[in-house]
């Protein structure tokens, strides 16, 4: 049995809890508002096999944290194939079947759960099959671009030939494919860019048999700069050469330094997206343009893609440079 001041110092806190509760307001109110519905959504058959969804953004009271993507085939139910973040607004679906008719649907999702409702059904049918078809599709040529403002750019390009029919042309920026349009096609907007910075874009058609073009010329573009922000700190005019040196390759690089308001006491050198060194000079800093030399013992035909950022004199990382493709012995 409790006694009677036990009792009493409980009910003494019950009150005091209660009082606080009550002086601090009550408890915030559940997120039950849904994101608004996903819009535009469209759907491109990119192989036989494969289907290219994109979409618009969509917005909420407080933030989309993702979307679910939805396949229907024939008078069957919507099926979730793929659940991707907030930045994403575009997917391959792969795995499908050549000849069929697909419909698919886009739902926004909140950090509390809610699910907007289905976007409106875009369709498509997979083309057939073509088994027999082993070699892909000519490079894309003359690729041009504008930018449009801070956050999208223009590409345009030439038709590739290929021995049974283009189906799809990919864009790629920094090797990762981030846009895909008809084969009929030979221009693309492609949004959801930063403001004030460099992109290379490069394009790859693509055929039935899901065979790949060798990448087009690439295309640098700036986007345009937001309001009041800091000028770009990106090297330019990066050119990449490399020749056989006994049986390693020497690779070249040589650009035009940013201006930074001081010297330049380092950059560093990515390869395939990866920190490879830190450049620093052993002297003075070079004006104008730097030179750099990278030795490598990879075979002939090795292909890397290079970038490089400057060390800013507040000691801070500057923005990259283009990108460069180099193939050794090419």
């Amino acid at each position: 049995m409790q006694r009677p001041h036990t009792i009493a110092a409980s009910a003494c806190t019950a009150a005091l809890l209660l009082a606080a509760l009550t002086a601090c307001g009550s408890a915030p109110e559940a997120d039950t508002s849904a994101p608004t519905v996903p819009s535009h959504v469209t759907a491109q058959a990119g192989s036989a096999t494969s289907v290219h969804v994109m979409w618009e953004r969509a917005s909420d009271n407080k933030a989309v944290t993702g979307y679910e993507v939805y396949r229907r085939t024939g008078e069957g139910g919507p099926e979730k194939v793929k659940s991707l973040p907030a930045a994403r607004t575009m997917t391959d679906i792969d795995g499908l079947t050549a000849s069929t008719s697909y419909t698919f649907t886009v739902r926004a999702r909140d950090a509390a759960g809610n699910l907007s409702a289905p976007s409106t059904a875009a369709t498509v049918t997979t083309p057939a099959a073509t088994p027999a078809d082993h070699g892909p599709p000519t490079r894309p040529s003359k690729v041009r671009g504008t930018v449009d403002g801070g956050r999208a750019v223009d590409l345009s390009w030439n038709r590739s030939t290929d021995d049974v029919g283009v189906t799809a042309y990919d864009i790629y920026q920094e090797d990762s494919r981030i846009h895909s349009v008809p084969g009929n096609a030979t221009t693309a907007h492609v949004t959801g860019l930063r403001p004030g910075t460099v992109y290379t874009f490069t394009v790859r058609a693509r055929d039935a048999a899901d065979n790949s073009s060798p990448d087009s010329e690439a295309v640098d573009l700036t986007t345009a700069s937001a309001p009041g922000a800091p000028a770009s700190t990106a090297p330019t005019d990066l050119r990449i050469t490399n020749r056989a040196q006994g049986k390693e390759y020497a690779i070249d690089l040589d650009w035009e330094q940013p201006e930074t308001g001081g010297e330049i006491p380092a950059y560093q050198l990515f390869m395939d997206g990866r920190p490879t060194t830190t450049i620093v000079w052993g002297s003075t800093p070079p004006a104008g343009r730097a030179h750099y030399r990278l030795t490598v013992t990879d075979p002939r035909g090795t292909r890397y893609s290079l970038k490089i950022r400057a060390k800013l004199p507040d000691g801070k990382w500057g923005d990259f440079s283009a990108q460069r493709t180099v193939v050794l012995g090419e």
